[in-house]
């Protein structure tokens, strides 16, 4: 009895130490090549799109990138080498990328790049990329097409999205070339003072003229 009990506890501690020596199973995920990125307003980044495959021998993937529209702008996709063949469609908000193999016959291993995405930043925020895992799948090169993709091991990438990186103009200070130009000319106080004078000067020659005009 005694030796039933140490067997069937040696049994349970084995179930739980067995993933710990042979390590956890190995699945198929997709990550960016930067968990994180920092850019202006206006500017444009690229962020690849990288598959790995672990132990499994991959036929093609299916992946849909999700974004927040209103801070990013999808611009482009290139095709990466990870697959020889690579299809893409970009609708507000999401990204379709599909590769792969050209030959039923063969696989790929290991990890690379499946597309690289050019995206715009629209305004000031914060958005992630991610990948929806509802649509997403990683299919195995085998008799039934399994989807491999390990949801949980997904990679994701947060964008922060500052101010405008457009330059300001800075204002030029103006040059100085000495006194300034008046729009009109000083008043100095000398034409005021010409009736003034003028009204003494026309009684003296008004009486000189008349005493001359006597004495003839």
């Amino acid at each position: 009895m005694r030796l039933k009990i140490s067997f069937f506890s040696l049994l349970i501690t084995g179930m739980f130490i067995a993933p710990v020596v042979f390590g956890q199973v190995k699945a198929a995920y997709f990550k960016f090549d930067k968990t994180t990125v920092s850019a202006n307003a206006n500017d444009t980044f690229q962020l690849a799109v990288v598959i790995d495959a672990e132990s499994d021998q991959l036929s093609s993937a299916d992946s849909y990138i999700i974004y927040d529209s209103s801070v990013l702008e999808a611009q482009s996709v290139a095709n990466g080498s990870f697959f020889p063949t690579v299809t893409n469609n970009i609708t507000s908000g999401k990204i379709y990328i599909a590769g792969m193999v050209d030959d039923a016959a063969t696989s790929k291993t290991g990890s690379g790049t499946l597309a690289t995405i050019t995206f715009k930043a629209l305004k000031s925020g914060s958005a992630t990329a991610a990948f929806d895992c509802q649509s997403s799948k990683i299919i195995k090169n085998d008799i039934n097409a399994s989807n491999v993709m390990v949801c949980s091991k997904n990679g994701t990438s947060a964008v922060s999205v500052g101010g405008s990186s457009s330059a300001t103009a800075t204002p030029t200070p103006g040059t100085y070339n000495g006194s300034p130009t008046p729009t009109a000319l000083p008043k100095t106080g000398y034409f005021d003072e010409v009736p003034k004078l003028a009204v003494p000067g026309m009684i003296l020659l008004f009486l000189g003229t008349m005493v001359r005009f006597l004495l003839l």
